[in-house]
C-alpha cells in the first residue's frame, strides 16, 4: 500500500511550519520591538487515539471494506490480522498454503461488489435513457450513442484517424464529475482511435469550435470494468469543446509539460 500521498502532506505542513518558524519580524530603526506576551499553551486539536483511529479508517478505505462488503466477523478476522501483525508475530498460517485461497475469497468478493454496481448501474442507466427521450435535442444512435449540439462549430468535421485537442467535463448521470480538463486549466489532445468508442464516434458529430454533450452507454464506454472512479456498468455524460483537429501526420508542438492523460482512453 502507498502513502505517498499522506507522506507528503505531512512534510509539506512541517516544511511550512519550519518556514513560518524562521520568519523575523522588521526591524525599524529607533523603535525597540514590542515586548512579546508568552504564548498560552495550544491544546492538541486531536489526541493520538483519535489519530490512530483515522489511521485504521484511512487503511480500511484504501483496502475497500466498504466495497468488498465485510461481515462483522470478516472485520474482527481482519483486525486481529492487523493485531498479530502490529505485535511483529510471524504469520498465523503458512502463507504457501492460504494464499491462493485467500485470492480465491477476495476475487470472490470483488465480483460480487462488481455484479452489485453493475446492476445498480444498469438500473439507473434504464431510468436515465427513458427520460432521455422527452429531450428532442438528443440524437440517438445505432450503437446507442446519444449526442447533443450545444453549439455548432464551422468547417470539417474530424476523423477517427484524426487528433483532437478539446476542453471537456465527465459526470455520471448521478452529477458526480470524474474528471475535468477545465478544471486542470489545459486541453487535451489525443488520437480519437485511441479512447473509447463513444467518444471516436460522438466526436465526429460535430466540427471545430463547436460544443456537444455525449449520453455513452456502459458498452462503449467502461463496461464491467469500471475506472478511477467510474463504478461498473456506468453510464457517462460529457461535454466537449472542440478546439482543434489535426489531420495523420501534422507535427505537433512538443508539450511544455506532460500531456494529461487522454479521456476515455482505452
Amino acid at each position: 500500500m502507498k502513502l505517498n500521498y499522506t507522506a507528503t502532506i505531512s512534510l509539506l505542513a512541517l516544511g511550512l511550519a519550519a518556514a513560518h518558524a524562521e520568519e523575523k519580524p522588521i526591524s525599524v530603526p529607533g523603535l525597540a520591538p514590542a515586548a512579546k506576551a508568552p504564548a498560552a499553551p495550544v491544546a492538541p486539536a486531536f489526541t493520538e487515539a483519535q489519530i490512530v483511529e483515522e489511521f485504521g479508517w484511512f487503511v480500511g478505505k484504501r483496502v475497500g471494506l466498504t466495497e468488498l462488503e465485510f461481515t462483522p466477523a470478516e472485520v474482527a478476522a481482519f483486525v486481529k490480522g492487523v493485531s498479530t501483525a502490529a505485535a511483529g508475530k510471524d504469520t498465523p498460517f503458512e502463507l504457501e498454503k492460504i494464499g491462493p485461497l485467500m485470492d480465491e475469497f477476495m476475487q470472490k468478493k470483488q465480483a460480487a461488489f462488481t455484479a452489485k454496481a453493475k446492476t445498480k448501474s444498469l438500473a439507473a442507466a434504464t431510468a436515465f435513457f427513458a427520460k432521455l427521450k422527452e429531450n428532442k435535442n438528443v440524437v440517438e444512435l445505432p450503437s446507442g450513442l446519444r449526442y447533443e449540439i450545444v453549439k455548432p462549430g464551422e468547417g470539417a468535421f474530424p476523423k477517427a484517424s484524426d487528433t483532437v485537442k478539446v476542453h471537456y467535463v465527465g459526470t455520471l448521470i448521478d452529477g458526480t464529475e470524474f474528471d475535468s480538463s477545465v478544471k486542470r486549466g489545459e486541453p487535451a489532445e489525443f488520437p480519437l482511435e485511441g479512447v473509447i468508442p463513444g467518444w471516436t464516434e460522438g466526436l465526429q458529430k460535430i466540427n471545430k469550435g463547436g460544443k456537444l454533450k455525449l449520453y455513452v452507454p456502459p458498452h462503449i464506454a467502461y463496461g464491467d470494468d469500471g475506472k478511477g472512479g467510474i463504478p461498473p456498468g456506468s453510464t457517462l455524460i460529457f461535454e466537449v469543446d472542440l478546439l482543434e483537429i489535426k489531420a495523420p501526420g501534422a507535427a505537433a508542438p512538443a508539450p511544455a509539460a506532460p500531456a494529461p492523460a487522454a479521456p476515455g482512453g482505452k
